[in-house]
């Protein structure tokens, strides 16, 4: 038996209300990373950036983020963009899921080595 949570017209709606609040959120920024954690993360950035795309005249700037979700404290994180690509810009960092939250804290721990302008977090 498979417990269904959410239909696929509502994952589509509320994938379409996140990258609204996104727009929102960012309504004055001319440029918006949206960095997805590789696998479920990245597939739904990718969803959001396309969304984004057709809603803002920003440029949406998608972002390949790599760990060993495993171990992430010894294999640290890497960007598939170099840190002057996101360098004070507005960050919007994207999983599918949220348990323990340990993958989003390294995730963020890793973007605030740098000077960003601002940095949100979306999870399904």
């Amino acid at each position: 038996m498979v417990n269904q949570i959410l239909t696929h017209e509502q994952i589509q709606h509320k994938i379409k209300r996140i990258a609204y609040q996104i727009y929102e959120a960012n309504v004055d920024e001319s440029e918006i990373v949206i960095a997805g954690i590789e696998g479920g993360g990245l597939k739904f950035a990718k969803k959001l950036s396309t969304i984004l795309r057709k809603i803002t005249d920003a440029e949406i700037t998608l972002c390949t983020v790599n760990m060993d979700k495993r171990n992430p404290l010894d294999c640290g994180v890497s960007t598939s963009l170099k840190k002057d690509a996101y360098q004070n810009k507005s960050i919007i960092l994207v999983d599918d899921v949220l348990n323990s939250g340990t993958t989003l804290i390294y995730g963020v721990h890793h973007f605030l080595k740098t000077p960003v302008k601002q940095l949100k977090t979306a999870v399904l």
